[in-house]
């Protein structure tokens, strides 16, 4: 079960993680990070920073369809091992998706966001079996 609450973290803990490089990128414009407007100094990111911040933003993204599954998983009290694999392998997926996403390997990143969609669905489904 740790490594299944462990798991729930960390998606949850990407978000800022994924967020880190976009602050980076932010702090490198012109007038260096601008707190009372982000947005609007996000809007104009390009390259690296812009990629960061399509990373940062599907982070948000897949941590409550993950969460949802774990919680799905876990309340129809699916098989532990499955659980905690699709954890790991859902895990795996995220950080090799921010990886793909920062240095523009786009046609892997669609495969392992793919994988660990999948993921997702996979923990969602164990709730019907």
């Amino acid at each position: 079960m740790t490594l299944i609450i462990s798991s729930v973290i960390f998606a949850a803990l990407l978000i800022i993680i994924s967020k880190l490089p976009v602050a980076i990128s932010m702090g490198k414009q012109t007038g260096g990070y601008d707190n009372r407007h982000p947005r609007k100094q996000q809007a104009n990111l390009t390259n690296f920073g812009q990629r960061a911040l399509g990373a940062h933003i599907n982070s948000i993204e897949a941590f409550p369809i993950f969460a949802t599954g774990v919680c799905l998983a876990l309340i129809s009290q699916a098989n532990i091992v499955t659980v905690q694999n699709l954890c790991v392998i859902f895990s795996c997926a995220r950080i090799a998706y921010l990886i793909c996403y920062w240095f523009d390997i786009d046609k892997v990143r669609s495969i392992i966001w793919t994988i660990g969609f999948g993921a997702c669905i996979w923990l969602m489904a164990l709730a019907l079996l």
